[in-house]
C-alpha cells in the first residue's frame, strides 16, 4: 500500500471553479473509478499559495494506481467536463504529486 499526495496549481481567480469542478464531477468519478480518496480536499488558508488545492489517494498497488487514472482520463463524462470548464483558459495550471510510503511505526 502506498498514498499519492496531489497538489493542484490553480491560474489566478481559478480556483473556485476547479473547487466547483472537483465537488460536481471529480468525486462522482473517482467513485467510478475506485480512486480512494482518504482526505478531505484542502485549500491553503495560511501560507506562499492560496491557489491550490490538495489531498491524498491510498492504492494498493502501481497497477492499480496506473488503471484508475487511465479510466478517469479517457471517461467521457471528464473529457466534456474539463472541455466545458476549461474552455476559457485552463483551471489548473500545474499538477505535482508525490507517491508516499508511511514509515513503519505510523501505522501501530
Amino acid at each position: 500500500m502506498f498514498y499519492e499526495f496531489r497538489t493542484y496549481t490553480c491560474a489566478p481567480g481559478k480556483l473556485a471553479a476547479a473547487l466547483k469542478r472537483f465537488e460536481t464531477v471529480t468525486v462522482g468519478l473517482f467513485d467510478k473509478h475506485r480512486i480512494q480518496r482518504i482526505t478531505p480536499v484542502f485549500t491553503v488558508a495560511v501560507g506562499e499559495d492560496n491557489t491550490q488545492l490538495k489531498y491524498v489517494l491510498q492504492w494498493q498497488s502501481h497497477e492499480e494506481r496506473d488503471r484508475a487514472w487511465t479510466a478517469f482520463r479517457a471517461d467521457p463524462e471528464w473529457q466534456k467536463a474539463l472541455a466545458e470548464t476549461d474552455k476559457d483558459g485552463p483551471l489548473v495550471q500545474k499538477i505535482s504529486n508525490e507517491l508516499l510510503a508511511a514509515a513503519p511505526f505510523s501505522l501501530k
